[in-house]
């Protein structure tokens, strides 16, 4: 089912509002999960594959409407919701609408690595999360976040 939401993805509503930041992300992201057993039977191949072929089909998408500026797809493994996230914005890669920090990265591999290994949300122990705390302090790590230029003004492609 992952596979086909993932590829859904590239058909559904798209909108481009360089003034408008709030509209892109209402319109633009997606939130997409799989159980356990699933997760188990995909192989980060076969989901790096399916949001390679959205990108592409984004980028299309992109080229029909005449829009002329940048615009960038990237995902990333939100771990605290055990989901993977999907998102399209007229921003660069380093413009990203998120509140925290983050790393644009061309390797999608490590993202959904993270995504198909993750327990679930809250999963993880208490003495776990107690120890990772003390290690990292009060800051938290920037997290990675693929990307992938689909607009005409981007880099052709950030994960090659």
């Amino acid at each position: 089912m992952l596979l086909t939401w993932i590829a859904e993805v590239a058909d559904e509503p798209l909108a481009l509002e360089p003034t408008d930041r709030r509209v892109e992300w209402e319109t633009n992201t997606w939130w997409l999960g799989a159980e356990d057993a699933e997760r188990r039977a995909l192989s980060v191949p076969e989901v790096v594959s399916a949001f390679e072929r959205t990108a592409e089909g984004i980028r299309l998408r992109i080229r029909a409407t005449g829009f002329a500026g940048v615009a960038t797809f990237y995902v990333w493994h939100d771990e605290q919701a055990s989901q993977l996230r999907c998102s399209t914005g007229s921003v660069a890669a380093d413009e990203l609408p998120f509140g925290g920090a983050y790393v644009p990265s061309g390797e999608l591999g490590a993202v959904i690595a993270g995504f198909l290994a993750d327990r679930g949300p809250g999963a993880a122990a208490r003495s776990d999360r107690e120890e990772a705390h003390a290690r990292s302090g009060p800051e938290v790590a920037p997290f990675p976040v693929w990307v992938c230029g689909v607009g005409p003004a981007s880099p052709r492609n950030s994960s090659r």
